[in-house]
């Protein structure tokens, strides 16, 4: 039972085997890590350095910032350091880290100071960080630094314990996945000294920090916070390993948070503090935005883009789904995910519509959310705002011009109410009205459905109810029905064109679905990699309006340095750089990303599930919202699989033919090399006999015929394989001349002289044949072939035919034996290289009829096999000629007359 319970899973295993396998081929990065600037990282990390040098390691450094502090300066002799790039920005010459010079230099170990730094406009990539990561993939180890309030998710808390807002940032996730970790500590006491002695910066530089952000209340703060990083991270690297080794232990597990974000600024300050959150408690993380009826403006749509972003940047999985009802949405997919905790920001607004709603955000979350534990986080927002936080008017996106036009239906439908209310009645007046409010509401905003229905009930009240022409109403009736006509008329109008927003964006969604379905059925039918190029551009035109060139990789999986298919974009040497980067890196780079932004175009890998398949190159005219950015990487996951397919399909083919090969190479070299040793054998042995001994001049001449019957063999073999090479090669040059038939037979008999004396030999040629126009020495060999081969299959004492008539401009050759024939399903391979039957005699390579096949065919002929009817089989080659003397040729000549009987 206990083998049971601990036995590992294969998956696991082989996940982590993988896992372990990536790493190794990964550098290793080590960050010295501190709570602020002036405790030592520095410092620390060149001791660091020095002592791997020491253990005869090839250290260099990439980048160290020294401040002039003379003992860093120090530290730093001795090494090998990479001069600095110069790049220019704004009339400005800015040095900065040369990573391409250390990926060449290619050390063991770099040394790379300031890993948050952003780096100059103009550089490969935006961040310093993301040059460590190339560093890192190239296998070389990173030594770097670190401060606390770089990281992403502790930025705002360092902002509201320091007041000073940082702005370089990088990835949490960055910090989570190092090698190693070293802490580099001061008390806030030595700091300060350390502050006042100009040991950090100069003094005065020394004496404005201490009183704004080295107060000893902040130190003391960011040390706790750097401490208790590093502490959550050894239990994390505990759990881990316990969890590595299957070692029981009390774990942590079964933790899922779920944090609901929106289209406003709050979004930023719960997605960090959520993944502090999910940190601490080392639980999995995710986030999701709930896409409503309302219509975002361009403020919220950046907004949101932004907070998606940081979201992605975090480490945390994201997801957009679309429903009217938010609580309904985010409770959904908890349960469907399997969430323990949803953490949500304390609504900020409250306005007219939200009024309308049955129970405010909150309290419908927690009545719905069951046994699912809700976080709400506040605001760090003054009192001033507050105001602000109560009452507010609903947000419009609608135009004037909607206001208008819903304006002026109103009016019209009024102008016609009136002119017909003596027939119809007032009651049925508001009706109409009521009925034109709706209409609209599949047509127009919020705003403009509101404004509607106020016309209309002040239209209905002041013209129709009576007293006519006043906005007092006599009747009490008539006063339920005009409240209750604005009420209906204005939710029927909210709610139809909540509907219809709604619909609009399920629409949306509906057709980037069908575009999937619709691309990934033409891929699935596609045939080869030019069908699945045509079908991607196509297809990328149609619903993404881009231009595109897709470059794909070669044979030894290198990006191919031309353009398959036709296109209007011209790419640069810089450009064909990029797509060889990112064909390498499997990253997107290029305008509107993190990495060489100033390009004209955007790279995107085409990343298959094992290889990097190419890269497609797009000419974005705007960047991409969430939702778009979305849609596009699921159709280029679908492309870059087809490809991948496509390219894994050739590789098997050619690894078939491979296979065949290696099983033909092995058929023919047995064959061949049971072929010669037989002749080679009896030269061997005839010629040992004679050199030996003395012999009688009658047997010497046996043994002189076996020496020239086994060196014609040979011979034979020889040529066969001479003539294969040539009709391999495509060098077989026609020498064509007028031939005589008679001639050509007679030859071939006479060579096949000994083969053929077991046999009768009957030649069939009309006395009026005339001369054609052939290459005698190939027909020869043709002739010489069959002839053979039916002496080889036929039983002795039978006959053997050779047949020759002209019909019909074709010189027609038909030999015929009386052996076992071909079985059925052999007919249409016997003229196949190095096929034999199944019931052929031992000896010969399977060569003879595919020449004769080749042969014919270069004098654009035909040659069949086929059974004769009592039993042996037939050869006949057809072949177009010119003949001499056609006066001479009987016209009553009937070539059927001698057909094989």
């Amino acid at each position: 039972m206990d083998y049971e319970e601990n036995r590992p899973d294969p998956d696991e295993l082989l996940a982590s085997l993988i896992s372990e396998e990536i790493k190794s081929k990964r550098g290793k990065l080590k960050i010295f890590f501190g709570m602020c600037a002036g405790v030592g990282k520095t410092f620390t990390m060149l001791q660091a350095a020095h002592a791997e040098m020491l253990k005869g390691n090839d250290i260099i450094i990439g980048y160290v910032e020294t401040h002039n502090r003379k003992e860093t300066i120090e530290l730093t002799e001795g090494f090998e350091i990479i001069p600095r790039k110069t790049i220019e920005y704004k009339f400005t010459s800015v040095q900065e880290m040369d990573l391409d010079a250390i990926i060449s230099r290619k050390p063991h170990i770099v040394v790379v100071d300031e890993l948050a730094h952003t780096n100059a406009p103009g550089s490969r990539h935006s961040k310093r960080y993301q040059d460590v990561i190339e560093i890192l993939e190239s296998g070389i180890h990173v030594y770097t630094t670190l401060n606390v309030q770089h990281l992403e998710s502790r930025s705002d808390t360092v902002a509201q314990i320091t007041g000073i807002l940082v702005r370089e940032t990088l990835p949490d996730e960055i910090f989570e996945n190092a090698d190693e970790v070293e802490l580099v500590d001061l008390t806030p006491d030595e700091l300060l000294q350390r502050l006042s002695e100009g040991k950090v910066y100069t003094h005065e530089r020394s004496r404005e920090a201490i009183l704004n952000f080295f107060r000893k209340g902040n130190i003391t703060a960011l040390r706790e916070m750097a401490l208790r990083i590093v502490a959550d991270r050894v239990d994390k690297q505990l759990h881990d390993y316990m969890h590595r080794k299957r070692i029981r232990g009390p774990w942590k597990s079964g933790l899922h948070l779920l944090v609901a974000i929106d289209y406003n600024q709050q979004s930023t300050r719960l997605l960090r503090w959520a993944k502090n959150l999910a940190y601490s408690m080392g639980a999995n993380i995710q986030s999701i935005y709930v896409e409503t009826s309302h219509q975002l403006t361009p403020k919220e749509r950046e907004q949101l883009d932004k907070n998606i972003s940081l979201a992605k940047q975090l480490g945390i999985q994201f997801r957009i789904i679309t429903n009217y009802d938010m609580v309904k949405a985010i409770v959904d997919f908890a349960l469907k995910e399997n969430v323990t905790h949803i953490i949500v920001g304390k609504p900020r607004v409250r306005n007219v519509l939200s009024m309308l709603r049955l129970g405010n955000f909150v309290n419908r979350l927690i009545r719905y959310s069951g046994n699912i534990d809700v976080y709400i986080l506040g605001s760090d927002r003054q009192a001033k705002d507050h105001f602000k936080e109560k009452v507010t008017l609903p947000s419009f996106t609608a135009s004037s011009g909607q206001y208008l036009i819903t304006s002026a239906v109103v009016l019209l439908s009024t102008i016609i109410c009136f002119l017909l209310k003596e027939y119809i009645g007032y009651q049925v007046v508001s009706f109409c009205l009521l009925f034109v409010v709706s209409t609209l509401a599949l047509f127009f905003g919020t705003g403009p459905i509101l404004l509607a229905a106020f016309m209309s009930a002040v239209i209905w009240d002041f013209l129709f109810i009576p007293p006519p022409y006043t906005l007092h109403i006599e009747k009490p009736v008539d006063v339920l029905m005009l409240i209750m006509f604005f009420i209906i008329a204005l939710l029927n109008g909210i709610l139809t064109s909540r509907v219809r927003g709604q619909e609009k964006k399920i629409r949306i969604r509906e057709e980037r679905t069908h575009a999937l379905y619709q691309l990934t059925r033409e891929l699935t039918l596609a045939s080869g990699i030019e069908d699945v190029l045509k079908i991607a551009l196509k297809s990328i035109q149609k619903n993404f309006n881009l231009d595109c060139v897709i470059v794909l990789k070669n044979e030894m999986n290198q990006l191919e340095d031309n353009v398959r298919h036709d296109t209007d974009i011209k790419l640069s040497e810089n450009d064909w750089s990029i797509a060889h980067w990112v064909f390498k890196h499997s990253d997107k780079a290029g305008k509107y990303t993190n990495t060489l932004p100033s390009s004209v175009y955007t790279f995107y890998p085409l990343a298959g599930h094992s290889n990097n398949m190419g890269v497609i190159i797009a000419a974005h005219k705007s960047v991409f919202t969430q939702g778009e950015a979305q849609f596009w990487e699921a159709f280029i996951s679908q492309i870059s699989g087809k490809f991948e397919r496509e390219f894994l399909r050739e590789a098997a083919k050619k690894t078939f033919i491979l296979s065949e090969s290696d099983k033909l190479y092995k058929t023919l070299f047995n064959s061949i090399s049971h072929e010669l040793r037989i002749p080679v054998t009896t030269i061997m042995g005839a010629s040992d006999t004679l050199l030996s001994q003395h012999y009688p001049e009658e047997t010497k001449l046996n043994l002189y015929t076996e020496i020239y019957q086994a060196s014609v063999r040979l011979n034979r073999l020889i040529e066969n394989l001479l003539n294969m090479s040539r009709l391999e090669s495509g060098r077989i040059t026609l020498r064509p001349d007028w031939c005589d038939v008679h001639d050509l037979v007679n030859k071939v008999a006479s060579n096949l002289k000994q083969e053929l004396l077991p046999f009768t030999l009957a030649i069939v040629i009309p006395a009026n044949m005339p001369l054609v126009l052939i290459d005698f020495g190939l027909i020869e060999q043709v002739l010489h072939n069959l002839v053979l081969n039916a002496t080889q299959n036929a039983p002795a004492g039978t006959n053997i035919r050779v047949k020759f008539f002209f019909d019909n401009g074709y010189l027609t050759i038909q030999v015929m034996d009386r052996g076992k024939g071909f079985p059925p399903a052999e007919l249409l391979s016997v003229f196949n290289k190095f096929y034999r039957g199944k019931d052929a005699a031992a000896g010969g390579t399977g060569l003879g009829l595919s020449i004769v096949k080749g042969f014919v065919e270069a004098h654009k002929g035909t040659v069949t096999a086929a059974n004769r009817q009592n039993g042996g089989a037939i050869f006949t080659i057809k072949i177009p000629v010119q003949i001499s003397e056609m006066e001479q040729i009987d016209k009553n000549y009937n070539p059927m007359n001698n057909a094989d009987g």
